[in-house]
């Protein structure tokens, strides 16, 4: 047997770099899926973007709503007494309505109060806003920091020209709330009977009346979006 001595391949042999065609095909796929990347990500982006935008549009209905529905799920036949005379504080017309309904004590003070609700206007902005006094007599008289309540068909609406959409005073015995921002429209209108009648029936105001309504159906619509009917039934009476 005869052996033969293998010399080793000189260094390099059979390797070979890239070419510039196959350079400049791998910088094209590289730059495509770039591309893509970069495109899904702003794509991406811009579906948040819309997302967030709807999102804010129906947060605001959806909290009056929320409110709406606590409260008035909650609503007390109850009395105060303004300028000696008892007064039933359940009263409404079209574009205002104001009830008695107790409050948890995250707002500072746990129990019934006096809630009206009105649409208010300074300049270009409209907001739906609500009052608060807690329903005793001390804090209906007002103080030094807030008005006195006033029943909502004698009350102008002057006191609160100057007073901020956010407030509070009293410890939180008494203030103010903004429920929604840029509201263009708040219409209420009452089902039920009203003294005098014998049959219920839907009406535009509820005055001066000493029974609460059955049902209250508020529609609410804002500078970019209009919203269903609410429709809230109001706690039976004995």
């Amino acid at each position: 047997m005869t052996w033969r001595l293998m010399r080793p391949a000189p260094k390099g042999k059979g390797r070979r770099g890239f070419t510039l065609i196959e350079m400049v095909i791998a910088l094209a796929i590289i730059g495509l899926i770039s591309l893509l990347l970069f495109s899904g990500l702003r794509l991406g982006s811009r579906s948040w973007e819309a997302v967030e935008k709807v999102s804010d549009q129906i947060s605001g209905p959806r909290l009056a709503d929320g409110f709406l529905t606590r409260t008035l799920s909650q609503v007390r036949p109850a009395s105060a007494i303004f300028d000696g005379e008892t007064i039933f504080v359940f009263v409404g017309d079209a574009e205002r309505l104001e009830f008695v309904a107790p409050l948890s004590e995250h707002v500072g003070i746990s129990g019934l109060y006096v809630l009206r609700l009105t649409l208010e206007e300074r300049g270009s902005e409209s907001a739906l806003v609500l009052t608060r006094w807690l329903l005793h007599s001390e804090v209906l008289e007002g103080g030094d920091e807030f008005p006195p309540w006033e029943p909502l068909e004698k009350d102008g609406g002057k006191a609160f020209a100057d007073l901020p959409w956010n407030m509070d005073a009293a410890d939180g015995a008494f203030g103010r709330t903004l429920l929604l921002e840029e509201a263009s429209r708040f219409e209420v209108s009452y089902h039920g009977l009203v003294d005098g009648e014998t049959d219920p029936a839907w009406h535009e105001e509820w005055l001066e009346q000493t029974r609460l309504p059955e049902l209250v159906r508020i529609r609410l619509e804002t500078n970019s979006q209009s919203w269903p009917d609410l429709v809230f039934a109001l706690p039976s009476q004995p």
